[in-house]
């Protein structure tokens, strides 16, 4: 049986049924992550993030250049670099 109108096909209404349900789903696993995240503050610091280039040796030529990039780096009224 076909319906009428714009949407004739049930898989059409399907799809748009299983995105509703998913984005519904989807937000309310977030907002009830975020509302835990607020009442249950990080007991421990965050661990400390690797970065590839950590375990790759600078040459003298890169770490002067990282040096004088870093040297121009100042904290603004925010704590931010800039």
């Amino acid at each position: 049986m076909s319906l009428p109108g714009p949407f004739p096909d049930p898989r059409v209404i399907t799809l748009f049924g299983l995105l509703a349900v998913s984005t519904v789903a989807w937000l309310a696993l977030n907002l009830r992550a975020r509302a835990r995240a607020r009442r249950e503050p990080a007991v421990t610091p965050l661990e400390r993030i690797w970065h590839p280039q950590e375990s790759v040796p600078l040459t003298p030529e890169e770490e002067h250049a990282f040096g004088q990039v870093v040297s121009r780096l100042t904290l603004g009224p925010a704590g931010h670099l800039h």
